[in-house]
């Protein structure tokens, strides 16, 4: 059997045995990595559970991703209700929500990752148009991509300006990660939620995996959009299609699943070199 029919397991089975150092240094790495391609610019942000304390989450606090450099720029806050564990605290992300109720809703969940990257906005822009795995290194997305509509979550009186900003609204979208979420801690469903009119929210049971997943949604959604475009112009140019053809051959169910085996089973060798890009470029530093 070669390799790639039977990779290693991820690594979130041994989360609570990693070092929170090493797991601060990487997480200002990923930060780094997360820029680098494009997933997030000045907003955008990603957290881990504390290895040691499952009760406590760890992200950076109200800055770039891209200026994350030191243990100092990060805050801890709790998963029960995204509050800082220390009250003198810096100033934070408004949705850090988001990650707070995904990490509460799923103990298996140990990173969570928020994006708003411009190649994934077509798919969130109400236009209807769902976004499919189109190629293997994107099989982790699933057969059907659920889309959040924060919209049918406001109360009279919310601020609509589409943030993830209290409890109520980061449950809601953590229920979206779930086929039936009022089973209790349910496991996850879905390895990304499409957020309407804002951008996308992924996770993994490692960092690796969950930054694996963030910069293959992005690709996927830009090859997604590419391949409409080649389509159209090909019926534009009198070429012929069937009733109902979109133009796009969805992967099988077992595609699919072999294809996420495939991802999991690789996405620590794209680490490795997304990580050495960001070692080696001026703009990132790493302290930690």
């Amino acid at each position: 059997m070669d390799w790639y029919s039977n990779p290693n397991p991820s690594q979130g089975g041994r989360w609570a045995e990693q070092d929170v150092k090493e797991l601060r240094r990487k997480l200002i790495t990923a930060n780094h990595i997360l820029h680098h391609h494009g997933v997030v610019d000045a907003y955008g942000h990603i957290s881990i559970r504390h290895p040691q304390n499952a009760d406590i989450y760890i992200m950076c606090g109200y800055m770039a991703p891209a200026l994350v450099s030191s243990p100092d720029d990060l805050i801890e806050y709790w998963v029960k209700d995204s509050s800082t564990v220390d009250l003198n605290a810096k100033k934070g992300y408004s949705e850090r929500f988001i990650h707070g109720e995904i990490f509460r809703m799923y103990p298996t969940i140990n990173c969570v990752i928020h994006s708003h990257a411009e190649d994934v906005l077509p798919y969130v822009a109400a236009t209807g148009v769902q976004l499919l795995p189109v190629f293997h290194m994107a099989g982790f997305l699933g057969a059907r991509v659920p889309i959040f509509d924060i919209a049918k979550v406001y109360e009279q009186g919310n601020r609509q300006d589409m943030l993830v900003r209290n409890a109520r609204f980061g449950t809601a979208l953590a229920e979206a990660f779930s086929v039936n979420p009022a089973s209790g801690f349910p496991a996850p469903d879905h390895n990304v939620v499409l957020m309407k009119r804002h951008g996308y929210t992924t996770h993994g049971t490692d960092i690796e995996t969950a930054v694996y997943r963030a910069i293959y949604t992005k690709i996927n959604a830009s090859a997604q959009t590419r391949t409409a475009i080649i389509r159209s112009a090909f019926l534009v140019e009198g070429g012929s299609a069937t009733k109902g053809d979109d133009g796009f051959e969805a992967m099988s169910e077992e595609m699919i699943e072999g294809c996420r085996i495939m991802n999991e089973g690789t996405q620590d060798k794209p680490w490795r070199l997304w990580a050495a890009e960001v070692e080696n470029l001026d703009l990132y530093v790493n302290n930690g």
